[in-house]
Parts: C-alpha cells; sequence; structure tokens
C-alpha cells in the first residue's frame, strides 16, 4: 500500500492548485462587467406583458416621448 507521501509526490507540478485560492479575487470583473451591461429585472406581471427587451425598450421610449410632451421646458 503506498504511503502520503508517495500519493502527494503523484500530482504534477503544473496542477498543484494548494495557491489557488490565495491568487483569486472577488469581485475581480464585476465592474467592467456593471459598465458593459444594464440589467433589469421586472416583476411578473411586467414581463409577462412585455416578453423580450425590444418590447420593452418600445415601451419607455414611447413613454419618454409622452413625457417630453407633457412637461414644458423651462424658459
Amino acid at each position: 500500500m503506498a504511503d502520503k507521501n508517495e500519493l502527494e509526490d503523484d500530482l504534477r507540478p503544473e496542477y498543484d492548485f494548494s495557491q489557488l485560492r490565495q491568487r483569486g479575487e472577488r469581485g475581480k470583473y464585476a465592474e467592467r462587467f456593471r459598465t458593459g451591461t444594464n440589467l433589469v429585472r421586472l416583476e411578473a406581471d411586467v414581463a409577462a406583458v412585455f416578453r423580450t427587451d425590444e418590447a420593452v425598450n418600445r415601451a419607455l421610449r414611447s413613454l419618454i416621448e409622452i413625457a417630453r410632451q407633457e412637461i414644458p421646458k423651462a424658459s
């Protein structure tokens, strides 16, 4: 039967994962992801009506146009 040292030596150096936890950085790409992505979670009742991102964008653009017409510009 092989002893503990023989089993440990069986792993090639390039497969040494002992330092993996120490090198990892939580949230390393979080800011880059946030700047390139704009996700919004819709409530179930809204998602039932607006099933695609295109439908949501059309509805919001329509609302923007209505708001612009209703709000008088400051002089």
